[in-house]
């Protein structure tokens, strides 16, 4: 092979490798720009997703008790019932419901206690009590039987002032929440934490969603889209399915016993 072959051939060989260096760089930077026009295109996280309240897990009597020891906020009104309680013997009267806990209701826990559960001679009832306009009253948080606490408190109640948790919502929402309505945009969080406790129904569209509110007997029907209240409409007078169940001793469970604990007649009303 002859010198002048050799350069030749050594220049071809530079130039493949710096053409291919060249396409190399640009395939990387168009996929780089894809990428940050993707990211540009895609909506902004809801800023509600990194809230993570305080929770207190309590297991027993004693750790529930931390609950008086700063104020507490309802999570869901309308839900709650409670009961007139007489401290002198530690015993709340089932048979007269005093009212439900309001939407966000702050209040301050004077004491937890366990009380009969009636119907339940086995297991007694956690009850948390509490002082309104000089009365005192009680409301379950859990049960205990043979030794062994289910306390649901942290599903129940706020250690937080919501205000704080979510200080980043607009002033004329929190206008809205503490006069209980509802305004078209708001999320569902934000309806809760205005008319209470919503129970949704079955949709086979992931973008629209309908919730039905008790909202203390004077109901609202929702329809959210793609997490948005877009209709705003009085709802169906159901009062027997939402509020029979909430004076059952699983008031504090999840939503599901609403309609695992209802009545055939409930069940009726609600198809």
């Amino acid at each position: 092979m002859t010198p002048k072959l050799k350069q030749n051939i050594q220049i071809m060989l530079v130039a493949a490798i710096a053409v291919a260096a060249v396409r190399g760089g640009y395939i990387f930077y168009e996929r780089r720009v894809s990428k940050i026009d993707a990211a540009k295109n895609q909506p902004p996280l809801n800023p509600d997703y990194y809230i993570i309240p305080k929770r207190l897990y309590p297991y027993d009597l004693k750790s529930a008790r931390q609950l008086t020891k700063q104020p507490v906020w309802v999570k869901e009104g309308y839900r709650y019932t409670y009961y007139p309680f007489d401290p002198a013997h530690h015993r709340s009267d089932f048979a007269r419901e005093a009212g439900q806990l309001l939407p966000i209701e702050k209040m301050q826990i004077k004491d937890v206690v366990t009380d009969v559960s009636p119907g339940s001679p086995d297991q007694r009832q956690v009850m948390a009590v509490f002082e309104k306009d000089g009365k005192a009253y009680a409301f379950p948080i859990g049960s205990v039987r043979d030794g062994n606490y289910q306390i649901y408190s942290d599903e129940m109640l706020y250690i937080q002032d919501p205000h704080d948790l979510y200080k980043h919502w607009p002033a004329e929402i929190w206008d809205a929440i503490e006069k209980h309505e509802v305004k078209p945009g708001m999320n569902e969080l934000q309806a809760d934490f205005a008319v209470g406790m919503g129970i949704p129904q079955r949709s086979d569209d992931t973008a629209v969603k309908i919730v039905n509110y008790p909202n203390g007997g004077k109901p609202l029907s929702i329809t959210y889209r793609n997490g948005r209240a877009a209709e705003i409409r009085p709802g169906p007078a159901r009062r027997s399915l939402y509020f029979s169940v909430l004076r059952l001793p699983c008031c504090f469970l999840s939503r599901d016993c609403l309609r695992s604990h209802a009545t055939p007649r409930d069940r009726s009303k609600a198809s």
